[in-house]
């Protein structure tokens, strides 16, 4: 809130000067404590933090997705050691930058990029002592952002751990979406563990993706009602949404009852969304009732002349029930926090 707005409100005499006072002396105390305390630093967008994430993306990108064939061709001991020299050197920059110069943001993704140097390194020391397991070397490191291998579970066991080490010393939650990218690979490359064979059946991969993706989204509320400062949780629950949601989704040979579960399951991802205040859910529980609504376009009513009528008359119920619940929007959030446990009631508003 603005100082003038504090400042109207004292000479409205909603509270006394002497009161106003007190409450701008701890403000600016909770601030101070808030600086120092280590929380995660609020999102903006601006010019500033849009190149230092960008230059983040860039690099990172440049050490794996986009490394081109000669850059694999160094060697298992040369991209270890490039790995753990570019690891020291933005550590080290980070390091400064977060506790010398309090700049949270840069100084956060130096350690991400940091982070995201354990795939490179324990690729590295995989080529050169040849511990590629039962599945064979998978092929480049540029292979890893690309194909299912179960080779790579232990470079995506690397840098979780590099993940989970960095956030105890640098709470900067977009080192969390490195762990959560990691562990969306794993949801894929365990597939072949279970399968025993080099590359599993897109069935179990299915499978192997939705439970993995609930157990994600299980540790992801854990963390949310959990953390204090900062939302360390978005990732998780966006990764674990994708791993979840991609494997329902990509189910083939269902049934139209079974369809219109799988829409229902979008409706349910929709009302958590509210629930939980995570428009993550929102978005993929929108785009599951699309698909499902372009099913009965393209194949059950496809020569149906009253079906966009009838959908349309579907959208305005929605915008009723929309107003209605605009209407009693207190009486209803009085119940579910009434009727909600306290370990699942959110503590933000948060996307």
């Amino acid at each position: 809130m603005p100082y003038s707005a504090k400042n109207d409100a004292a000479d409205a005499g909603v509270i006394s000067t002497a009161d106003l006072e007190r409450l701008l002396t701890f403000l600016a105390s909770s601030d101070g404590q808030g600086a120092d305390s280590g929380a995660s630093p609020a999102a903006k967008f601006d010019a500033a933090h849009v190149l230092w994430y960008a230059g983040a993306l860039i690099v990172i990108g440049a050490m794996g997705l986009f490394s081109t064939l000669a850059f694999t061709q160094m060697g298992g001991r040369a991209l270890t050691a490039c790995a753990i020299a570019y690891a020291t050197a933005f550590t080290v920059a980070g390091h400064n930058l977060w506790y010398g110069k309090n700049l949270r943001v840069p100084g956060g993704l130096l350690i991400a990029i940091a982070v995201s140097m354990a795939p490179l390194a324990v690729y590295g020391i995989q080529d050169e002592l040849g511990w590629w397991g039962k599945f064979g070397k998978p092929g480049t490191v540029h292979d890893f952002y690309i194909w299912v291998k179960g080779s790579w579970l232990f470079m995506e066991i690397a840098t979780v751990a590099a993940g989970i080490v960095a956030l105890r010393y640098f709470r900067f939650a977009f080192i969390v979406a490195i762990i959560a990218f990691a562990l969306w690979f794993m949801s894929m490359d365990l597939a072949p563990w279970f399968s025993g064979m080099d590359y599993a059946d897109f069935e179990t991969r299915r499978r192997v993706s939705i439970w993995f993706g609930l157990a994600v989204l299980a540790v992801a509320w854990i963390v949310d009602y959990r953390s204090r400062n900062g939302d360390f949780a978005f990732w998780l629950h966006l990764f674990g949404l994708m791993a979840f949601w991609g494997g329902i989704t990509a189910s083939e040979g269902s049934t139209e009852l079974g369809k219109a579960v799988y829409c229902l399951l979008n409706v349910g991802l929709i009302a958590l969304a509210v629930i939980l205040m995570r428009r993550a859910y929102a978005v993929f529980g929108a785009f599951g009732i699309c698909i499902y609504l372009g099913h009965l376009a393209d194949v059950v009513f496809k020569d149906s002349l009253w079906f966009p009528f009838a959908l349309s008359l579907i959208g305005i119920a929605v915008i009723a029930a929309g107003l209605l619940y605009h209407r009693n929007e207190r009486a209803i959030a009085g119940w579910i926090d009434a009727h909600l446990p306290a370990g699942l009631r959110p503590r933000s508003a948060i996307a």
